[in-house]
């Protein structure tokens, strides 16, 4: 296993069958077999000679992919508890975490939609899941890509994962994102919106902002290690694997926390197994739920252990309830939402250029670099360019110069930008940048439709002008006189526009009038579950339609443009036809590489 890191990035097949956070954890469940006299070493753990129900051969015969038990149990005792009462998936739960019945459960795609409400609720408006006792394969591609494009947009890694993999069963990528998805619920309150006694953990203003900028699991790491403090344990957990094997960290964790099920015993037992074995027993009496066994400690599962602490955070955080009161909390709501919109965006791009905070992961110009290459190829000058980690800082004003000269020459308007100002992390400018940038991936998106735009520049008054069109064709009289036409608050529009370029999207008979705010969310809702089953990857939120933010009703409606110029074939096709070739590929969108749609 040594040299099993090496061998996954250098092989670019199985480097691109996994999502960053499945590379995190790889050797917790991936084993990979080179020789066939290996054999002796995979009996060693656990993997029998010949391919048993958890494990997936490889494009050649010298791969292997084994599903950790450990972990699809975890995950199945996760979904079998939040999604117990829930109406349809009743006849399937609770799944045996013993068998492969998860990845049967999965494969009409509502479970998984289910899960994705339960970490984020209101994703998914869950009267756009196709619920009916017997799917044809065009309404269970629709719950996949459904699935898909909203696991994107609550911030998951699903590149190069589609429609088919989850109905060919390839359990490993089904386990990832599951793993992500659980990952994102049990991290939701590692924030300081969520949870404002976090700012316990640093000293000053600047120290907080530097922690809203971490990600929640290096939150939960600087937690974790605050605690640890409190004791007499004297190391720094680093991770959720090497770092925890010992049970010492969780020993002396516990005991500050839940102190009155403190036991002497515990430090006591010298055999690290005894020790994990004890931490589950106070865990227990604490009212934690079990995500591992002692032997995912001693052998330093990530996902499991991430998620174990996760835990134990929700139920008992150990911080103070007065809340220190810091000015810049309460952020602007609107640059909150459309920092997170750019994100996600980026992120779904590709693996390698993953971010978690644009204000903060942008500053070095590296990323921004690579994202003008995906949407323009060929303009980075890349042997100008360097490579984190950069550790001289007019390295960093070097890439993003070229990051400004490069807007500028795709006619951005960047009237007194600089590269210093996002080096310095300047919010405002760096979200006018990545707005310009995401609306040309669109239009050019829509340019390279040649049949349709006969290689023409696309322009916003275009793609109004297509959107009224379609409507006026449907025989409706709605209209948008603008994108921050303040009509488009209630989604009727939208779902009109929906309608008239797919007729079977829309059941009617669940729309609102769109009169009270109320009504208006749910038809925003609607609309966005919609979109995104028909095959288009949008970042919106629906408070974005109901408050006419211009920038996404710009992106919703020409990502639906896009869908519909992109295959036209899809649209006449009746409701219950069959699905003649087996997952579209336009339904299958969530594989593309370079994709806002």
């Amino acid at each position: 296993m040594s040299g099993f890191v090496g061998i996954l990035v250098s092989d670019p097949w199985l480097h691109n069958q996994f999502t960053q956070v499945e590379l995190r954890s790889l050797k917790s469940h991936v084993r990979v077999s080179l020789h066939e006299h290996e054999e002796g070493e995979r009996e060693a753990y656990g993997v029998g000679p010949r391919a048993k129900d958890g494990e997936i051969k490889g494009a050649t015969t010298t791969l292997l992919h084994t599903i950790s038990d450990s972990e699809k149990s975890s995950y199945v005792a996760h979904i079998n508890n939040y999604l117990s009462g829930d109406e349809f998936l009743n006849k399937y739960l609770p799944i045996n975490p013993s068998s492969n019945d998860l990845f049967e459960v999965v494969k009409d795609g509502v479970l998984l939609c289910k899960l994705i409400n339960v970490a984020v609720p209101g994703t998914i408006d869950e009267r756009a899941i196709n619920t009916k006792s017997m799917l044809n394969p065009w309404e269970r591609n629709e719950n996949h890509t459904l699935c898909l494009n909203s696991a994107k947009a609550i911030g998951c890694t699903v590149v190069n994962i589609g429609t088919q993999d989850i109905i060919e069963g390839r359990r490993h990528l089904v386990l990832g994102v599951i793993s992500q998805i659980i990952k994102i619920q049990l991290l939701a309150d590692l924030n300081l919106k969520k949870t404002p006694q976090l700012v316990e953990l640093v000293d000053d203003s600047k120290d907080v902002e530097e922690l809203m900028s971490l990600p929640p699991d290096k939150i939960l790491l600087r937690w974790m290690n605050f605690q640890l403090r409190k004791t007499e344990y004297k190391k720094t957990v680093t991770n959720f694997s090497s770092d925890v094997k010992d049970a010492e960290a969780y020993t002396n964790l516990l005991n500050v926390l839940a102190p009155e099920h403190k036991s002497p015993s515990k430090l006591a037992a010298k055999n690290p197994f005894e020790r994990a074995k004890n931490i589950l027993e106070h865990a227990d009496r604490m009212g934690c739920r079990r995500y591992l066994t002692a032997k995912d400690i001693v052998e330093g599962s990530p996902n499991l252990n991430l998620a174990f602490v996760a835990h134990i955070f929700q139920h008992r955080n150990g911080l103070s309830t007065k809340t220190k009161q810091i000015s810049f909390l309460a952020d602007d709501t609107q640059i909150s939402r459309e920092e997170k919109a750019f994100r996600f965006w980026i992120n779904s791009f590709d693996s390698s250029m993953y971010i978690n905070n644009v204000f903060e992961d942008l500053r070095d110009g590296w990323i921004l670099l690579q994202t003008l290459e995906k949407v323009s190829p060929g303009i980075v000058n890349w042997k100008i360019a360097s490579k984190p980690p950069i550790k001289l800082p007019f390295k960093k004003v070097e890439n993003c110069n070229q990051v400004v000269k490069l807007g500028k020459q795709l006619k951005f308007s960047l009237v007194n930008i600089a590269g210093n100002d996002i080096v310095q992390g300047n919010k405002k400018l760096i979200l006018a940048y990545l707005w310009q940038l995401m609306r040309y991936n669109i239009l050019q998106l829509l340019k390279n439709l040649r049949s349709h735009s006969n290689g023409k520049e696309i322009t916003d008054v275009d793609i109004l002008e297509w959107a009224n069109a379609k409507v006026r064709k449907n025989g409706s009289q709605t209209r948008m006189f603008s994108f921050r036409d303040k009509s488009l608050s209630d989604g009727i529009f939208f779902l009109e526009l929906l309608s008239s370029v797919q007729p079977r999207a829309v059941n009617w008979s669940l729309v609102t009038n769109g009169v009270t705010d109320e009504e208006k969310k749910m038809n925003a809702t609607y609309v966005i579950s919609i979109a995104r089953k028909m095959g288009c990857s949008i970042f919106l939120l629906p408070e974005d339609i109901t408050e006419v933010n211009q920038k996404m009703i710009l992106t919703l409606t020409a990502s639906i443009m896009h869908w519909t110029l992109k295959e036209p074939l899809h649209l006449i096709k009746p409701t219950g036809s069959p699905d003649s070739h087996n997952g579209s590929s336009l339904l299958d969108d969530s594989t593309s590489d370079s994709s806002l749609e």
